[in-house]
């Protein structure tokens, strides 16, 4: 569990490093560190997800000038939720992964949406009525069967405790 946990924030540090240098100045910009999150919380469970997110999110939290917690707040409760559906549904290559990290695209503007309310000049949310947020999940919806598919070949990412069971 430890090492898919490492392996999540590995992969999400690296894909937050990549979205704030070359995707930067893009007009539009896909949330990887999320779909990675939903990748490991889909297949491993809520645990694994709520660390992996915290610990991502508190990384994000350091690379980005967001309050500090906003983004471990948000990928806690995203990696904890998406955790829930492990088992539930077959992960196919193409639908779920789409249709999950639309999902969490739209929880994570909800919860920035009413974070905002509370704190207006403090967090920024997202104008349901701008191109942006439907720009991000388009495209967290686009990439991500390519990165869950890329994420599966990474044995360290997948936490199987049957496995370990048998092996002792």
């Amino acid at each position: 569990m430890i090492k898919s946990i490492i392996w999540t924030v590995v992969f999400s540090f690296i894909a937050a490093i990549l979205q704030s240098t070359i995707l930067r100045h893009l007009a539009y910009r896909p949330d990887l560190a999320l779909v990675i999150i939903v990748f490991s919380a889909y297949v491993n469970g809520p645990m694994v997800g709520q660390l992996s997110g915290f610990f991502s999110g508190f990384l994000l939290d350091i690379l980005s000038d967001a309050p500090l917690g906003l983004n471990v707040f948000i990928r806690t409760l995203t990696g904890s939720l998406v955790g829930l559906f492990k088992g539930r549904f077959f992960l196919d290559v193409f639908m779920l992964p789409m249709i999950l990290c639309a999902c969490a695209t739209l929880f994570k503007a909800v919860i920035l949406f009413f974070l905002n309310l509370i704190l207006p000049h403090a967090i920024p949310a997202y104008s349901f009525v701008t191109p942006v947020l439907w720009a991000e999940l388009g495209l967290n919806s686009i990439f991500a069967p390519f990165l869950f598919g890329f994420l599966k070949r990474f044995s360290p990412l997948r936490f199987d405790l049957k496995q370990k069971w048998r092996n002792k």
